[in-house]
């Protein structure tokens, strides 16, 4: 039975990491956020522009994001930095206290000074650092794990080295009794039928071909097709040269496990095992939401050497060619251009990326932890009010 060290929090959710960190609610926080983070080095911020001036449905969005960003199992203890009277952040700090978590909001516009706000946000979260550093790992069984799976610059090589090693480690943890969770109904367009048919029940390849046509008529409303904007001009300049082709190579992360429930954008799954997540293609939307969703570690595959990294989850990047492994190793964790070179197969590959997964969960810092690559931000379904 496989383990890993792990922090459980008093809801029973188990995380990788013990971080600290500061979240602003509104967009015109953002600043503030980094400048407060910068009193307390160990503290991290999760800075983003929405939060006001939204539809109802992407105002609900963010707050699922936030919630799931300052309550996910991977944070110690989270710092709200809201605005004026009724700010979202007073009902989220209410509800993440019932359910265990250790949080608080301070409020610009209320009778304080900017000086002292910044001093109280100081002083807590020097506390909440000093609180993270009690607390100890404990060993954890694997059916506690949630990863998540994401691309972002896919070549011609992804579908054939590193995208179906990542498949051969989901499987594994699927069969271990973890979670694996691909994302981006983007990178599905195309192959969607071949999910569909993987589904558990006939409710859930409904679920799962309805996420797929709403997106595109999202996306045909605003007049634009996605079908023909796929690939983009990074694939094609990577060797990719239909979206057929590139959806292909997209889905085999989620190796050959059932299908067993389609989510929301940001929304924890019910369901073990196999899961998809209704996400954009933008690779640091779609991080968050996955990280919001539960997901404890990220696997993401890359053809052309994106740092993308998150301020919450550990992202661990896997090449795809032995050329982008020699130009961009300080940010690669797995050379799964090795398959190329002849010298691992695919299935060594993808046990090689499950052993980086568990040493990962134990502690062991990614190449974008190293790098602190901490990117965010949450995805809008409609216009700016």
């Amino acid at each position: 039975m496989k383990t890993f060290e792990g922090y459980r929090r008093e809801n029973g959710k188990i995380g990788v990491r013990n971080h600290v960190v500061v979240i602003n609610t509104v967009g015109e926080l953002a600043s503030f956020t980094k400048k407060l983070a910068q009193l307390v080095p160990e503290v991290i911020p999760v800075a983003h522009q929405t939060g006001k001036a939204q539809f109802p449905e992407d105002l609900q969005q963010t707050l699922r994001t936030l919630k799931g960003t300052a309550g996910h199992p991977n944070v110690s203890a989270a710092l709200f930095l809201g605005m004026g009277q009724g700010d979202p952040a007073e009902e989220m700090v209410e509800l993440l206290k019932d359910e265990g978590h250790h949080v608080h909001a301070i409020y610009f516009y209320r009778d304080k000074t900017i000086t002292d706000i910044l001093k109280e946000g100081q002083l807590w979260l020097e506390e909440a650092v000093k609180r993270s550093k009690q607390e100890q790992r404990e060993i954890i069984n694997i059916t506690e794990l949630t990863i998540g799976l994401e691309c972002g610059g896919s070549d011609a090589w992804s579908g054939v080295t590193a995208n179906p090693a990542i498949g051969v480690c989901s499987d594994a943890l699927v069969r271990d009794g973890g979670t694996s969770i691909l994302a981006e109904t983007t990178e599905a367009i195309g192959a969607e039928h071949i999910l569909a048919n993987r589904s558990v029940t006939s409710q859930v390849a409904k679920d799962f071909l309805k996420i797929v046509r709403d997106y595109e008529k999202r996306i045909r409303d605003t007049g634009e097709d996605i079908r023909s904007a796929n690939p983009t001009p990074g694939n094609m300049a990577g060797g990719l040269t239909t979206l057929e082709e590139k959806s292909l190579g997209c889905i085999k992360k989620g190796g050959d496990s059932p299908l067993m429930e389609v989510v929301n954008y940001a929304q924890p799954p019910t369901e073990k095992g196999f899961i998809f997540m209704d996400t954009p293609g933008y690779d640091v939307e779609s991080v968050a939401g996955l990280a919001a969703g539960g997901a404890q570690v990220v696997l993401f595959s890359t053809g052309k050497g994106s740092p993308t990294g998150s301020p919450i989850v550990p992202v661990i990047k896997i090449g795809t060619n032995p050329k982008l492994y020699e130009i961009m190793s300080e940010h690669i964790d797995v050379n799964a251009g090795k398959i190329v070179d002849g010298i691992n197969t695919i299935e060594e590959i993808g046990e090689e990326i499950y052993r980086r997964v568990l040493d990962t969960a134990n502690g062991d810092l990614t190449a974008a932890e190293k790098h602190k690559n901490q990117e965010f931000a949450i995805w809008r379904l409609a216009e700016t009010m």
